[in-house]
């Protein structure tokens, strides 16, 4: 059957993409949860959050009715906390460090009990931050993701004006265009764009790309320091026959067209493959599933021992109704009029531990065949090498280098995607704020 759009009625939709994680319901169910921390010293939680916040502090002060002192703690350290505590894999992070899971019992519902405290600050529009008078600094960032966004956040804070030049039409980044719309909603996301840019001094321009609409060296020219927070953006391609099929997309254009132009203009096959077993697969393929595919399989060349995807997010696809290949990879995509007919795959086996003792996935030269008529491509991203290429920057394998944040060019520093070649959100947040520490230092603000 030909890939179709609107298959489902509104209702439906709105019950497929609703809150996956909702809220509390009430002050006294958070008052419960709260309660049941230890409050421990030197707390593991703390420690295992990439921007540090200072997690038995942001609950003591919800017990004690504290809110807006709470959401200052989460803020101080993560001003992108409210989105984190939607998105965050946080059972490998700090719920998963929770001193309960020794017990074995649930640990302390860190993510949600954020998201209280934050969403009330956000609701009510407390500004919890006071700007410094301008020094008369101006930084440019290119990228309102959440690397930019926080480096611009701390930088405002000290009085430097900052200026961000933003591809899209609206702010988030990764945050708005490449998270399942059941985790966060891009109205959620303009909103808390709109609740960071609040302390003031900081000016969104809109559908500027670099290399096409401004120059790094036109930025350099009218400003005092460059960050890039550019990210990754780029689909790494599969090298197979049949991959530029009617049929075969990237997933981060998929999950970007449901963000973008809303989930009944959203083409889905009825067979559905989707290569890959990050996060981003995962969103796609349980996306998928619940635009209505009658069937989704994913395709993985490792085993699950290797899968770099979380078994929470693993546990959503397969309780939607996904189902799982392990040790395959895709050989060929096989047509019929010009349309996605079957992915042939390769049955591989994991090979002997290399120097560092990782395995790698071998073929085993057998084949099987997936009749499907869809084929979602989430093998990774890539940096964007052109970019990079075009202004000299210094790179590994294309991920920008730095040094304290500072690439090759002065005046220029960089940070999250872009340069750890993708990690999660909370890490792009820390790169923030590590680049306006670095470009502060750089203009002797501190």
């Amino acid at each position: 059957m030909a890939i179709q759009n609107n298959r489902l009625t509104a209702e439906q939709y709105e019950q497929n993409f609703s809150d996956i994680h909702p809220p509390f319901e009430t002050q006294n169910a958070a008052l419960v949860e709260a309660n049941r921390c230890l409050f421990c010293y030197d707390a593991p939680c703390t420690k295992s959050c990439p921007t540090s916040i200072d997690v038995p502090k942001f609950i003591k002060q919800i017990t004690s009715g504290n809110i807006k002192g709470s959401a200052h703690t989460i803020f101080s350290s993560n001003i992108m906390g409210a989105g984190c505590s939607r998105v965050c894999p946080v059972e490998k992070l700090c719920e998963g460090s929770c001193v309960f899971n020794l017990m074995d019992e649930p640990p302390i519902p860190i993510a949600k009990l954020q998201r209280y405290s934050t969403e009330k600050a956000m609701e009510n529009n407390w500004q919890l931050f006071e700007r410094k008078p301008s020094t008369g600094k101006k930084v440019a960032i290119v990228g309102a993701g959440p690397a930019g966004l926080s480096c611009a956040h701390v930088l405002s804070k000290e009085g430097v004006d900052v200026t961000i030049y933003e591809k899209e039409s609206k702010g988030g980044g990764l945050m708005t265009y490449g998270i399942a719309a059941y985790k966060v909603t891009p109205q959620f996301c303009e909103e808390e764009v709109n609740y960071i840019t609040a302390i003031g001094g900081i000016e969104i321009k809109y559908n500027q790309e670099l290399g096409k609409d401004i120059s790094l060296a036109q930025l350099k020219k009218e400003y005092d320091a460059v960050f890039l927070g550019i990210g990754v953006g780029i689909a790494r391609q599969l090298e197979i026959p049949g991959e530029k099929l009617e049929g075969v997309v990237d997933a981060i254009q998929f999950i970007y067209d449901l963000r973008a132009k809303g989930y009944p203009t959203v083409p889905v096959g009825d067979k559905v493959a989707v290569i890959g077993m990050g996060m981003t697969a995962i969103d796609a393929a349980t996306q998928a599933k619940r635009l209505g595919a009658k069937e989704v399989t994913i395709v993985y060349r490792r085993t699950k021992d290797e899968m770099p995807c979380t078994q929470h997010e693993l546990d959503i696809a397969m309780l939607d109704g996904c189902e799982i290949i392990w040790l395959a990879a895709p050989k060929k995509v096989k047509s019929e009029k010009g349309k996605v007919k079957s992915l042939v795959c390769s049955k591989m086996q994991m090979g002997e531990p290399d120097a560092s003792g990782r395995r790698s996935p071998v073929d085993t030269g057998e084949t099987f065949t997936l009749e499907v008529d869809m084929v979602i491509k989430a093998a990774g991203q890539t940096p964007y090498e052109k970019l990079i290429k075009k202004f000299n920057i210094q790179h590994s394998a294309f991920k920008i280098k730095t040094d304290n944040c500072a690439t090759n060019i002065k005046g220029v520093f960089a940070g999250g995607d872009a340069v750890n070649g993708g990690k999660e959100v909370v890490d792009a947040v820390q790169a923030g704020k590590d680049g306006a520490r670095a470009i502060l230092k750089y203009l002797k603000l501190c």
